[in-house]
């Protein structure tokens, strides 16, 4: 079993899996139906998750203390509401951008958008002011944006200052070049 965390070339195996999903894949007839993220969770998105799943362990554990004691009513909504904060958890992690050969779809926590490759004219990188980490705060920064044709266009993509990309300009700079380079291929 490989540990690359205690491995000296970590930062080789770590960027490995971004430049190989900069380009589609080969046989895009393989898998029509797969949906690729194009970069990693970033590590604000991956902190909160992690402290959501430690509020839900606690609430769990809650509900097995007040089942003990006798309360079903009571360890039965501690349980629901556990459920409900591991979904949103779930949910967080898979917010972002997916790319396939079907198209760009864009997760946000309660819904999903997919825009067919056929409708999207153009993915660049743009100067912008931004949400910092999707918060009311704005920035200066930089985000992917998509020009559809005959429509209106998509909302941001990903930022410079998002969950994913705060403090990390190459991982952003390797997710938009991965984005446009699906979109470049896709829309061929």
């Amino acid at each position: 079993m490989p540990l690359p965390f205690l491995t000296a070339d970590r930062d080789v195996e770590e960027l490995a899996p971004a430049t190989a999903a900069a380009a589609p894949p080969a046989g895009h007839d393989e898998e029509p139906a797969r949906w690729h993220r194009p970069y990693r969770p970033g590590p604000w998105r991956v902190g909160v998750t992690a402290l959501l799943l430690l509020l839900a362990s606690y609430v769990l554990f809650a509900a097995m203390i007040i089942a003990v004691a006798g309360s079903l009513p009571g360890a039965g909504i501690c349980v629901a509401v556990a459920v409900l904060v591991i979904v949103a958890a779930v949910r967080l992690v898979r917010v972002g951008v997916w790319v396939g050969a079907r198209g760009l779809r864009h997760v946000r926590l309660l819904s999903a958008k997919t825009v067919p490759w056929a409708e999207v004219t153009a993915v660049r990188t743009v100067q912008q002011s931004v949400r910092w980490l999707g918060l009311p705060r704005s920035v200066q920064g930089q985000a992917v944006v998509v020009e559809r044709a005959g429509g209106a266009p998509l909302a941001t993509l990903v930022t410079s200052h998002g969950a994913d990309f705060l403090g990390r300009p190459q991982a952003f700079d390797m997710a938009c070049d991965a984005v446009e380079g699906w979109a470049a291929d896709f829309r061929r």
